[in-house]
């Protein structure tokens, strides 16, 4: 457990088969609470229904190659990360690379530390699984996401495409070591 500054409890575990529906849930509130003003009504429900189904969280959550992180507090999910191990950006340099997939932390939480801790959880996971640089695709217009990473050691070290239903936008690709 770690605490905020409002001194509020929360938890971060690994996400199980139970979490499933609330990960589906959450990750398509939180994507669209963060993206949906920007694009159409039409992509955004193309993109989440791919993305954020609960059949497609249970097959994520059992992918040995992935991990998902959630943070929580009173029994409702505050935030979630997701790594996976793979293929990486040729700008990505490292002998043992994962990305940072997803990382979501409702706005509720924002500035309260809540998102550094989840950060620390996957820093935590990626060393387990002996990565030594973590890396991440970010929207090039997601301004506070990016500034957050920043702060948190990451480079921007390249860019790659990034398909919401049918629209293709332009991440920038960031990466630092897993200290």
């Amino acid at each position: 457990m770690l605490s905020d500054t409002r001194s509020t409890d929360v938890a971060i575990r690994r996400a199980g088969p139970a979490d499933a529906a609330d990960l589906a849930e959450f990750g398509a509130r939180t994507f669209f609470d963060a993206f949906g003003a920007d694009n159409t009504p039409e992509n955004m429900a193309l993109y989440l229904a791919r993305t954020y189904g609960a059949a497609q969280q249970a097959t994520e959550i059992a992918n040995p190659a992935m991990a998902t992180i959630v943070a929580e507090s009173d029994g409702r999910m505050a935030g979630f990360a997701q790594l996976r191990e793979g293929p990486h950006p040729e700008s990505v340099h490292g002998d043992s690379t994962i990305e940072l997939l997803r990382f979501y932390v409702d706005s509720s939480w924002h500035g309260r530390g809540l998102a550094r801790a989840l950060l620390s959880a996957v820093d935590d996971e990626a060393a387990r699984r002996g990565a030594t640089v973590l890396w991440l695709a970010v929207w090039e217009r997601n301004e506070r996401a990016k500034a957050f990473y920043r702060k948190c050691g990451f480079a921007d070290v390249g860019s790659s495409i990034f398909v919401l239903g049918a629209d293709q936008q332009s991440d920038r690709v960031m990466a630092r070591p897993i200290p």
